[in-house]
């Protein structure tokens, strides 16, 4: 009931927010005065990201920087849409992953979980369609996300002409739909595997899910650093960098374990997962604070490599960011490493359910301003800030989120039966 109302409060923010969005120019002109606390619209006429300079680099003229603005303004809706969409999305497709190295590795102490991983992987389906639904929707400029989805600024850029081959509206959706595809594909089919082992008086079906976890780890490898370069970098197609894949893969990683930490913490507190100890507890939290560090790594890595070549169509990514997202974009950087460092670096506190759950909030929000600051910046420019639409999202996808994953959960036992480490994991003791 609660993740309905969840859902019914979220749309009620996002169609706010899609109702109050300029439909023209002079709208837009009316809003940003309204709003300007005298800076906004300075900062709105030297935007730095990709999309202030879609008169191909030139200094833009009142019009062009009017019509600007509008697309930023008129964008906030939408980019508040698809940054809660691809956040929640991104847990799901986080959690494939660690499902899948603990198929391939045959963990013995995570069997107990597999059917909680099972069950937060379940909204890669619904999660799927809705990005996929975005995506459909901006190659046909029912918004303004993907500068270089616009035929005119094309024209106007040399740098976009150059990437066409690969950045067209056709080989962008070809790419996500085979994307979407291996990833739900291997999740169903895994699935299908471990309930029939259940059943089953051999040991083939694990087999069989060993080899293609394996398998699906090769193609998720790959698939993953290309829809990090589709779906978020390219919404700034003037810049890039070669850590990107990594840096996102490690914030969907994190978040992933985060969520199944957090879910079985829930359900053992039901009553339910009553063999799960504080040493899963223990483990599952020392992969959070594991990978904050590596997060932490990529995420200095990238920044200070750029600020110290100090190419300018590199740097222009930080400008942005630091110019007009100060306090998000270096208050994520706390929230996803000075928070897990000193929350969980004791190794008493990874067994202390509260205190697993408090540094998980931190992080998942954390991390949710990860992509925030990815998206933001160079769709909605210095018109930014979180108000009603941003809310609204998140409380639809976190109800959306809730409801799906429980109700898969409560399609099969919790626990496996016949997993051949089973035992080791019911006997697991860090």
């Amino acid at each position: 009931m609660g993740s309905i109302i969840l859902m019914v409060l979220g749309l009620l923010g996002m169609g706010y927010g899609f109702m109050s969005a300029p439909t023209t120019i002079e709208e837009a002109k009316e809003m940003v005065a309204s709003h300007d606390d005298g800076h906004g619209d300075s900062h709105a006429a030297e935007a730095s990201d990709s999309h202030g300079e879609e008169a191909g680099g030139h200094a833009m003229t009142e019009a062009e920087h009017d019509e600007h603005v509008f697309h930023q303004l008129a964008n906030k809706p939408w980019a508040a849409l698809y940054v809660a969409a691809f956040f929640f999305f991104m847990i799901a497709l986080g959690v494939l992953a660690f499902y899948a190295i603990q198929r391939a590795a045959q963990a013995g102490w995570s069997p107990l979980l597999f059917r909680v991983m099972e069950g937060i992987t379940s909204y890669l389906v619904p999660g799927g369609i809705i990005v996929f639904v975005i995506l459909v929707l901006s190659v046909m400029h029912m918004n303004h996300l993907f500068v270089w989805m616009d035929e005119t600024v094309v024209a106007k850029d040399a740098l976009l002409q150059g990437k066409a081959g690969y950045l067209n509206p056709t080989f962008f959706l070809i790419r996500a739909a085979i994307f979407l595809a291996g990833w739900i594909g291997y999740r169903e089919y895994s699935r299908k595997l471990s309930l029939a082992q259940d059943e089953s008086d051999d040991n083939s079906n694990f087999k069989l899910n060993f080899r293609i976890s394996a398998a699906f780890l090769v193609f998720y490898l790959i698939s993953e650093s290309i829809m990090s370069w589709d779906w978020i970098m390219s919404v700034d197609p003037h810049w890039f960098s070669t850590l990107f894949g990594w840096y996102i893969f490690a914030s969907m990683f994190v978040s992933g374990i985060t969520v199944i930490a957090m879910v079985t913490i829930y359900l053992k507190s039901k009553g339910y997962l009553e063999e799960v100890n504080d040493s899963h507890i223990h483990d599952l939290a020392k992969f959070m604070f594991g990978i904050s560090i590596f997060w932490t790594y990529l995420w200095f890595s990238q920044f200070m490599l750029i600020w110290y070549a100090n190419i300018p169509e590199e740097v222009t990514y930080y400008i942005t960011r630091i110019e007009d997202y100060n306090l998000p974009f270096f208050g994520m950087v706390a929230m996803n490493f000075l928070f897990p460092v000193l929350l969980l670096m004791n190794s008493d506190y990874k067994r202390l359910n509260w205190f697993v759950v408090m540094a998980g909030i931190v992080i998942l929000a954390g991390h949710y301003m990860d992509i925030f600051n990815a998206i933001m910046p160079s769709t909605v420019g210095d018109q930014w800030y979180i108000g009603i639409p941003e809310i609204g999202a998140i409380l639809f996808f976190a109800g959306l989120f809730i409801f799906w994953i429980f109700r898969a959960l409560a399609s099969a036992p919790l626990q496996p039966k016949r997993n051949p480490f089973i035992e080791e994991s019911r006997h697991f003791h860090y």
